[in-house]
């Protein structure tokens, strides 16, 4: 990642813009991931006009998972919905 981070620091970077991050989220049925990536001469990254704070992998990976147990079970409600609507529907005869 650290490749993609320095390639848009030379391509897009423009004088004046703050650090570029690397940032990767991903999850799947059985794990979430997260990852930063901070070029070395990038001595301070600015979140702190945005946040107090940057959060830790662990916290993004945790927020993740919770996202997607929320998507999963607002798929499921959907699901059961239109099971029970499919079912109670009258027969056209």
């Amino acid at each position: 990642m650290d490749g993609y981070v320095r390639l848009f620091e030379d391509q897009f970077k423009v004088e004046g813009d703050n650090p570029t991050i690397g940032l990767i989220l991903c999850s799947d049925k059985s794990e979430a991931v997260a990852k930063y990536s901070v070029l070395p001469e990038s001595k301070q990254i600015f979140a702190s006009k945005y946040l107090k704070f940057l959060p830790t992998e662990e916290e993004l990976r945790l927020e993740i998972e919770k996202e997607r147990r929320l998507i999963e079970a607002n798929l499921d409600n959907r699901k059961r919905l239109s099971s029970f609507d499919e079912n109670s529907a009258p027969n056209a005869g």
